[in-house]
């Protein structure tokens, strides 16, 4: 059943809410592309895909500005495409090849580009959290009107990094949004099992920090909850939490066996796809017709297709480069 503010939302803006659907396809597609080329051993190393959890991204990523900061996970190849990262430069990095954002260095873990100020990609649990605090304070010292955004999972709360980074936020009143991507499973543990208090923005909340859930299934909900938050945060009302209660519908990682989750469970979560939901309340309002949604799928198999094609026909640093930046690159006095 479609809620009621979604039918308000939609029929006031149907462009606004079909390009969200737009964004979340490409972030369904591109990693299901990735899913292709890992297993043809083109992309190797670890990677975590995010299928399942695009609302989030979409949402978030929707209601803040280019001046803005992006600090994601290793989970962040959807991140930084809705960031404005190219389809063919995050694809070409994950292939390891030298057109990529990272030069081909960081691979699917450590996607960066300074150019829409995406900063990571960052492979230790909750390690962008402080980052993320560094940014939003470099920005209040130098009097910028920018918000930093921080995604991580909720298996971040159980790291020394989280507590200090809430604390520090809230001591100094940092324009920083803190978005926790809870899946349910850090890796293979289940919440429960981890934390005794499971409600996650009650834990922020102790912090002094503004903190509420939001369903991370339904794209409109969650972009509404991260337009107040960013609109309260410029308005000088300090950090802010959202705990996404969201889902992955794939392992961890693509080395998971996926022993810990029951069938049932990931089919229940499954039946409420973020894009399913929206494309069906598009079409229940009459804003979204089968030659238009055809259209939508045939334009992002366009350029998930160029950005696969570029990725794998990039080339590979030379040997030569190994230590290039590694070491620098002025003489000795």
């Amino acid at each position: 059943m479609m809620p009621d503010n979604a039918l308000a939302r939609i029929t006031a803006d149907p462009d606004h809410a079909r390009l969200l659907l737009r964004q979340m396809l490409r972030v369904r597609r591109f990693e299901e592309a990735c899913v292709e080329l890992y297993s043809a051993t083109t992309i190797r190393g670890f990677l975590h895909v995010y299928i399942g959890e695009e609302a989030v991204a979409a949402g978030v990523l929707d209601a803040i500005g280019p001046d803005d900061a992006v600090v994601a996970t290793y989970r962040e190849h959807g991140h930084a495409l809705l960031r404005g990262v190219p389809a063919t430069a995050i694809m070409a990095e994950m292939c390891g090849r030298a057109e990529g954002c990272c030069r081909g260095r960081g691979g699917s873990m450590h996607l960066f580009d300074k150019k829409t100020r995406f900063f990571g990609g960052n492979a230790i649990v909750a390690g962008g959290l402080p980052l993320a605090v560094g940014l939003a304070l470099s920005d209040k010292m130098q009097h910028r009107d920018r918000v930093t955004v921080c995604f991580f999972g909720e298996g971040a709360i159980a790291e020394g990094e989280f507590h200090e980074s809430m604390n520090l936020a809230a001591l100094w009143d940092l324009p920083v949004l803190f978005c926790c991507e809870n899946n349910l499973y850090a890796m293979g543990t289940a919440l429960e099992r981890s934390e005794s208090q499971t409600d996650l923005a009650l834990k922020a909340s102790g912090y002094a920090v503004a903190a509420w859930a939001v369903d991370g299934m339904n794209v409109l909900a969650v972009e509404d909850a991260a337009r107040r938050a960013v609109e309260a945060i410029r308005g000088g009302a300090g950090p802010h939490f959202l705990e996404m209660r969201t889902y992955r519908f794939r392992a961890h990682s693509m080395y998971d066996p996926e022993r810990y989750r029951e069938k049932a469970e990931v089919q229940h979560w499954m039946e409420r796809d973020p894009i399913q939901l929206l494309r069906g309340w598009l079409e229940g309002a009459g804003a979204l017709s089968p030659e238009a949604w055809a259209a939508i799928e045939s334009d992002v198999d366009d350029e998930v297709r160029a950005a696969v094609a570029f990725g794998q026909e990039g080339t590979l640093e030379p040997v030569e480069e190994l230590t290039r930046f590694v070491y620098s690159d002025r003489p000795r006095a």
